[in-house]
């Protein structure tokens, strides 16, 4: 779930952004092969079990940046640090990421050799008065404590449909941090904007 919050409107400010290169990094660990199967979870969750939890990821941004094209960070009121499946630290800082971790198991070479990690978001977020802010207004970057390993799930930003993220190849767990900001491009009505996303995991 992403809200923003936005106070009333003012005069068109002024700033620049400025973008230091992140290391996009993520783990991709070998699992054991088991019956076929597959596993997501998004911000806190539990190993190979349901859990219906959904986080908030969410900004409020300041009447006197309205607008102004200065990116805004985002915070979530996720409190997964740990990895589910060893429990080393790979969001240290989970107030400003979301752990997401996939893997895909199977016992047979002839069962499929991958499945697919996408997510799917609204074309907007909307507020109770019904004006709007396109979804593409969100990205995020990527990262994960300690691993020297390239992105699997890659840093990007919600098209408003569906999007794959990363293939997962047989009996491999992969997870990251991702960090989310809100684009605050141009000038829009106060209120609480809302909309949910859904990360899908599937293979055929």
């Amino acid at each position: 779930m992403f809200g923003l919050r936005l106070t009333r409107a003012c005069l068109l400010g002024v700033a620049v952004l400025m973008c230091l290169p992140q290391p996009a990094v993520a783990w991709s660990l070998d699992i054991a092969a088991a019956s076929r199967r597959v596993f997501l979870h998004v911000g806190n969750g539990t190993y190979d079990t349901t859990n219906a939890t959904i986080n908030l990821v969410q900004v409020s941004v300041p009447a006197a940046q309205l607008g102004n094209g200065s990116a805004l960070a985002m915070t979530s009121n996720s409190t997964q640090s740990g990895s589910l499946l060893d429990g080393y630290t790979t969001c240290p800082n989970p107030g400003q990421q979301l752990l997401i971790g996939a893997s895909y198991r199977r016992s047979a070479a002839s069962q499929p050799a991958s499945a697919t990690l996408s997510v799917t978001s609204p074309a907007n977020l909307t507020s109770s008065a019904g004006d709007t802010i396109p979804f593409t207004q969100i990205s995020w970057t990527v990262s994960a404590a300690g691993s020297p390993q390239p992105a699997v799930i890659p840093a990007g930003t919600f098209n408003g449909g569906t999007q794959t993220l990363a293939t997962i190849p047989a009996n491999r767990y992969i997870e990251n941090c991702h960090s989310f900001a809100f684009a605050n491009s141009a000038l829009r009505a106060a209120g609480m904007y809302t909309g949910q996303v859904r990360y899908t995991i599937s293979s055929p």
